[in-house]
């Protein structure tokens, strides 16, 4: 059953236009992406921790204005990220890829159907392993196609993003969070798992005017 929205998503909320952070790293992947989420207001990530997702994790830990919270499975991390983005205005959760993403996919399209806006972080594949038609990773569905799970995301995200390029990524992550506060719906962020300690002079650029709609 759909709910009506909550009482503080009525309220006009204006949402990070300063930069406030001080992470050390605020020029990399992981370090923007840290920023952003403390921007637009949320200080607990619930996460589980994978190989595809431990480098963006621990930029994410080394913020000192988010609290990361590790999960006994993905779609425990999705409710708590749907229960936060009711209590506190957006949520956000960590997985990885394809055993992570496929297994929280109950939770997002929850927060699909109740309006809510979840950021839904995936450690992805390294960017190298794109358009190797003969590998097959570990923890996918035995595909060299890496495009299972984001066809699945389609179905239950307002904006589906894979980042395995720095030139596009400050774009990418930025207008998907954009989306998710614009159309209080769940977004999907795939970030390749070599890319988050990576720099990029984008990752100065001002943040997008983020802020829930009135």
């Amino acid at each position: 059953m759909r709910t009506t929205a909550m009482s503080h998503l009525n309220q006009p909320t204006n949402l990070a236009i300063t930069k406030t952070s001080k992470h050390q790293n605020y020029n990399s992947l992981g370090g923007h992406l840290a920023q952003r989420l403390v921007q637009i207001g949320v200080s607990d990530v619930f996460s589980v921790p994978g190989d595809f997702n431990l480098v963006l994790l621990d930029d994410l830990v080394a913020e000192p204005q988010l609290n990361l919270i590790g999960c006994c499975n993905e779609l425990n991390a999705g409710y708590a990220a749907d229960g936060y983005a009711r209590s506190c205005g957006v949520g956000a959760c960590v997985v990885a890829f394809t055993v992570g993403g496929l297994s929280v996919m109950n939770a997002i399209a929850g927060a699909y159907s109740e309006d809510l806006p979840v950021i839904c972080i995936v450690g992805g594949p390294n960017s190298n392993d794109y358009g190797s038609n003969n590998r097959i990773l570990h923890h996918s569905i035995g595909l060299a196609d890496f495009s299972q799970e984001l066809k699945c995301f389609q179905q239950i995200t307002c904006q589906q993003v894979v980042v395995n390029h720095l030139d596009n990524a400050q774009e990418q992550i930025d207008g998907a969070i954009a989306a998710a506060l614009e159309h209080s719906k769940p977004v999907y962020i795939s970030i390749s798992c070599n890319l988050p300690g990576l720099s990029h002079p984008s990752f100065l650029r001002n943040p997008l005017p983020f802020s829930l709609p009135v």
